[in-house]
């Protein structure tokens, strides 16, 4: 049984190894349905891309920054679907499936008979939606690319800016999962994962709203991650940016500190 939980282990050196045995059940378990999946969550900020981006980008033309540069609206709207991406490839595995393994699966509980530890578990699975979330930002920053929406080496950079992104969001989506008591409060997740999306300066500056709307965009955890993005891919990083890390790495351990805790709580009754 211990063999099909946690495939191929032969050893518990420390918590890196055990976390990674989680990573590998992960992997050896894949279908190919679950490609399919990680396919139409590629195509979905590329369609954004290409509709919005480009599209109504051709109405509206060329947007002033904040510190007075002009960029094409595409080039606006790319890094900021960029950031979406992360965030999605990390939730989408570390509320949905995370949800379904620890509730109605009882995979963790399996896990739990050997030396694994709650933690341990957390921290395989948030590297585990970190290959997806990768996967997704790779794929569209070699768009960006091709589109000439930044240069190689800036797209580079901006890539392990994601994988923060990605760290960030798959330890909210795992603490947030603990606290879910059914399918039906992912209905909730949606629309609030949605509304982070639409109103996170994604397609307008955040200066463009009201000074109490302006406020909460700019606090989202979502509006720091495009913001760093987008500062990366279009050659202005500075000050901000360093806040933008700070925050997104505090968000990032007290999810996996509170997801790991609740883990405990739930699984060692």
């Amino acid at each position: 049984m211990i063999g099909l939980v946690l495939p191929r282990l032969v050893a518990f050196e420390g918590p890196a190894r055990r976390s990674g045995a989680v990573v590998e059940r992960n992997a050896t378990s894949l279908s190919g349905a679950y490609w399919l999946v990680v396919l139409s969550g590629l195509l979905e900020p590329l369609l954004y891309l290409f509709s919005i981006g480009v599209g109504v980008g051709a109405l509206v033309g060329e947007l002033t920054l904040p510190d007075g540069r002009v960029v094409g609206y595409a080039v606006f709207v790319a890094p900021a679907l960029l950031a979406s991406s992360a965030m999605t490839g990390a939730l989408s595995e570390t509320t949905f499936n995370f949800f379904g393994k620890m509730k109605y699966w009882r995979l963790y509980e399996g896990m739990l008979a050997t030396p694994v530890k709650p933690i341990e578990i957390a921290l395989g699975e948030l590297a585990w939606a970190m290959v997806r979330g990768n996967v997704y930002s790779a794929a569209f920053l070699v768009i960006m690319v091709v589109m000439d929406l930044t240069s190689p080496g800036r797209a580079v950079a901006a890539f392990f800016a994601t994988v923060l992104v990605g760290f960030t969001f798959g330890g909210l989506g795992m603490a947030l999962s603990t606290y879910l008591r059914s399918w039906q409060d992912f209905d909730i997740v949606v629309s609030v994962q949605f509304a982070l999306f639409l109103f996170s300066g994604t397609f307008v500056p955040a200066q463009a709203y009201p000074a109490v709307l302006r406020w909460l965009v700019e606090t989202s955890p979502l509006y720091r991650a495009v913001d760093l993005a987008r500062a990366i891919t279009l050659g202005g990083f500075g000050w901000p940016q360093l806040f933008d890390v700070l925050y997104l790495v505090a968000l990032f351990l007290v999810g996996l500190t509170v997801a790991g805790r609740r883990m405990g709580k739930l699984l060692l009754k």
